[in-house]
Formats: structure tokens, C-alpha cells, sequence
């Protein structure tokens, strides 16, 4: 009898553990499956999501969207997802295609963009008529795209509603903190030095949300080139204003930058991230003494902020 009840519980145990590892694996099952473009949707639709979705990003650090083109892998990602969020305002270039086509075919397909009011994007003339898609550089605009991430994964997963629903709402107070945060660190630089001279002009809408005059090297896709003409007028303008340092892009080639660094004397003055976030886990320190994961989408406005400041002031 002894033997026997060994052996029961024995069996017993098995059974629990094969039960365990059955819901375990349920768990995991029941979490929608999100496929996120760039590094920024990536990491907005994980910070609504949380623990009720896998978010896979097609596109990883220094990751170039304007000129992505989608692999295989690409397209099982996008295939097996219950989801896709995208940025939309033609940023995907030639991955747009496919996204439009998934969507007619009757996957869930969202730009994460069309939150923001009309009113509230920008038309830059070079850009023949379609609004800038570099949205994320502002914040309070950013935090527009949390309502349409919510709506989506409400609607593909239902019991989570609540969930996603209380997320966003997080998400958009810390997003307006980020502002606020970088109102307050680039109040340091004076008025007068409010130059951002960058590779592509990516950054419209951080210079009408922190007071600053944007240029661009190359225009808002990097498709087109810099040039000689550009590069000489631009370095006079540098030379005129007095301008301290100019700005080279992780996504973009830092070439005609060095070019206009060299013939005006203005100093580089770091790396900014434009198209995608740093690397997870690389931290970044800004010189009030907050530190910031630069492969999360606080790293990437504090990293250029604090760079920008620190390099003007």
C-alpha cells in the first residue's frame, strides 16, 4: 500500500505539472500577435499593449524607413499577426504598398497617425503636397497616435479593453512629461542659437514644438541627395549666423554634414536619432543627471534634446 500511494502521488504531481505548463502555454498563446514598423510604433504599441501582446518591429536601430524593403521574414511577420500598426503619411515608402494591400484583404491594419488632426501636421512646400510623417519629434503629437493603438488592439482583443484603455492613458501623461522635460532642459539655450542643422529634414516638428529654425541638408526622404549647391549655401548661412555645431543623423549617411562641418568650421556636435531609436539597453545621461534607455522612445527625445542643448548652448 505504501508503494502504491508513492506512485499516486507521483502521478499526481505529473499531472499538475502537465496542467501547469498546458495554462502556462495558453497564456502565452491567447497574447495577439502585433507587427510594428518602425522603431517608434514598436515601442509605443508595447507601452499600450503591455503584457497582452507580442509586438515584433520589422525595423531595428539605424534603420532607414524611407528606403525599407520588406524580406521574407518581413512579410511571415505581417502574415501570422493579428495586428499591424504602422506610422502612415507615406514614411514607409515602398513598404506602404504591401501594408495597404494586407489591409484591403481584410487583415487589421492601422497608421498610428490618423489620430492627429489635419490641422496639426505640418505641409512643408518641398514635400509636393503630402504632410511631414516625422510626427514623433513633438511629443503632445505622439501622444494623438496612443488613441488609434488603443482602438485597435481594443478591437482585435476585446477582453483587454479596459486594460489598453487605462495603458494609454499612461502613456500620454508620461509623453507629455517628455515635453515638458525638454521645455524646461533647452530653456539653457538662448534664442539666438536655436539652429538645428541636421542631414534630412526630419525635424519640423521638433523645432515648432522647442522654438528652433530647422534645416535640413537633404529634404524630408531621404531618397533625394544633397546637393553642392545645398552644402555651399548652407555653410555660408552657418558662417553668418555663427552658428556652433551641426548635427549628423544615426539613420542617415553623415557625409555632406562632415563636408559643411569642414568648409564652415562649425563643430559636430553628436549623433541625433531621426528615423529610428538607439539600441536596447545603451544608456544615455543628460547633464541634469537623469539617465535614459536610448532604445525607448523617453531615451530618443531626452538623448536629442540633451545632445542638442549641450552642443548649442
Amino acid at each position: 500500500m505504501k508503494n502504491v500511494s508513492t506512485s499516486g502521488r507521483i502521478v499526481l504531481a505529473i499531472t499538475v505539472l502537465f496542467a501547469a505548463t498546458a495554462s502556462l502555454s495558453g497564456a502565452k498563446e491567447a497574447r495577439i500577435r502585433v507587427a510594428a514598423t518602425t522603431t517608434m510604433v514598436a515601442d509605443l504599441a508595447e507601452s499600450v499593449a503591455g503584457e497582452y501582446a507580442t509586438v515584433t518591429g520589422l525595423m531595428g536601430p539605424g534603420v532607414d524607413p524611407h528606403l525599407y524593403k520588406a524580406n521574407a521574414s518581413d512579410i511571415n511577420t505581417l502574415q501570422s499577426a493579428d495586428l499591424i500598426l504602422y506610422n502612415g503619411l507615406h514614411l514607409e515608402g515602398r513598404l506602404a504598398d504591401i501594408l495597404v494591400k494586407m489591409g484591403r484583404r481584410g487583415k487589421p491594419v492601422y497608421a498610428v497617425t490618423e489620430s492627429i488632426p489635419e490641422d496639426k501636421l505640418l505641409q512643408p512646400e518641398e514635400f509636393q503636397g503630402h504632410y511631414d510623417p516625422h510626427v514623433w519629434f513633438d511629443p503632445r503629437l505622439w501622444a494623438r497616435c496612443v488613441d488609434t493603438v488603443v482602438t485597435a488592439l481594443s478591437k482585435v482583443d476585446p477582453a483587454h479593453a479596459k486594460e489598453f484603455k487605462e495603458h494609454g492613458e499612461s502613456v500620454r501623461a508620461a509623453y507629455s512629461s517628455y515635453y515638458e522635460w525638454g521645455r524646461k532642459y533647452m530653456a539653457q539655450v538662448k534664442p539666438e542659437q536655436r539652429f538645428l542643422i541636421t542631414s534630412h529634414d526630419a525635424y519640423n516638428y521638433f523645432g515648432r514644438a522647442f522654438d528652433f529654425t530647422v534645416i535640413g541638408v537633404q529634404g524630408i526622404s531621404t531618397q533625394s541627395e544633397a546637393g553642392l549647391a545645398d552644402i555651399v549655401k548652407i555653410g555660408e548661412f552657418i558662417k553668418q549666423k555663427g552658428i556652433k555645431a551641426i548635427f549628423v543623423e544615426s539613420s542617415v549617411s553623415p557625409a555632406a554634414i562632415r563636408r559643411i562641418s569642414e568648409d564652415s568650421g562649425a563643430k559636430i556636435g553628436g549623433e541625433l536619432f531621426s528615423d529610428a531609436m538607439g539600441a536596447k539597453g545603451h544608456m544615455g545621461k543628460a547633464a541634469d543627471g537623469s539617465s535614459f534607455d536610448l532604445g525607448t522612445y523617453e531615451g530618443m527625445v531626452k538623448g536629442n534634446i540633451a545632445t542638442i542643448a549641450e552642443a548649442l548652448k
